[in-house]
């Protein structure tokens, strides 16, 4: 009887324990998840720094483009260093205004269309300009106008089909890889450049051989279509004595005409061109 009433009395003590234990565990779970939540928060960002604001969905969004619609000066767009400007793959859509005394200009890889006459009128000071990779299709006539430093100017890979009015001090000038035709080029385009020693108009449509001025010692006229080089070309019909020894290079392969044709037509020249002769 004695041992019946001792295990009935250890039964109801240990359920007694585990009821404790379980109901201490319990407000142990309760505690301690405020703490869970709060670190899943931290760990979802809940509790990082706030972002801007979102703009409601009935107000419209006015955040300019980059290079477009912005009164931003320029070297915020763009990277500034002494007298250099470079804005290349900005987006831009226009010439951007320049600081004063801006001596050289990279707008490369840009969306620019158009070239104004008034883009360049504040800087004179510009010696170099770079607009490779854009989507110019035109140029007003007196755009370069009061460029009167400018010694290189480069207008390669865009849509150009004639050529504006070229400051007269320019040494070098890249027009490759364009749409320009002979009646988009005047016939004195280069006559009045002076002291123009490389140019390039490679990968063009033109259908002759335009001027060249004395000075020049590099000319690439690659894959256009020319199909004609008489005595008068290069050289002189006229005199037999007129050589150009500063003619180095002459590259006119890839065009219809065949160079041996009018053989002549280069004894004035220290080298011949490179092109079809057969």
């Amino acid at each position: 009887m004695k041992e019946l009433l001792f295990t009935c009395a250890l039964v109801l003590w240990l359920a007694a324990a585990s009821a404790r234990r379980f109901e201490h565990n319990a407000r142990l779970a309760r505690g301690a998840l405020p703490e869970r939540q709060l670190n899943a928060g931290y760990l979802s960002g809940f509790w990082r720094r706030p972002k801007r604001a979102l703009i409601p969905a009935d107000e419209p969004d006015n955040t300019p483009a980059p290079g477009e619609g912005t009164e931003l000066p320029t070297c915020l767009l763009c990277v500034c260093l002494s007298k250099s400007v470079y804005c290349e793959e900005v987006n831009m859509v226009t010439v951007p205004p320049l600081p004063k005394e801006t001596a050289y200009l990279y707008a490369r890889f840009n969306m620019i269309k158009k070239i104004k006459k008034n883009d360049f009128g504040d800087t004179a000071t510009l010696k170099r300009i770079d607009l490779t990779g854009n989507l110019i299709s035109d140029i007003d006539d007196g755009a370069f106008s009061k460029l009167t430093l400018l010694e290189e100017l480069t207008l390669a890979e865009n849509r150009l089909v004639k050529l504006p009015t070229l400051p007269t001090k320019l040494t070098a000038f890249n027009a490759n890889n364009n749409f320009l035709k002979t009646k988009g080029v005047k016939a004195n385009a280069f006559k009045k450049l002076s002291k123009l020693a490389t140019l390039y108009l490679a990968n063009n449509q033109l259908e002759a051989v335009p001027y060249i001025p004395e000075t020049v010692r590099i000319l690439h006229l690659q894959n256009n279509n020319i199909t004609d080089v008489n005595k008068d070309t290069f050289c002189r019909s006229n005199d037999t004595y007129y050589l150009r020894p500063s003619l180095s290079e002459v590259r006119m392969d890839g065009n219809p005409v065949v160079l041996s044709k009018n053989p002549d037509s280069f004894t004035c020249m220290k080298v011949l061109p490179v092109g079809q002769y057969r």
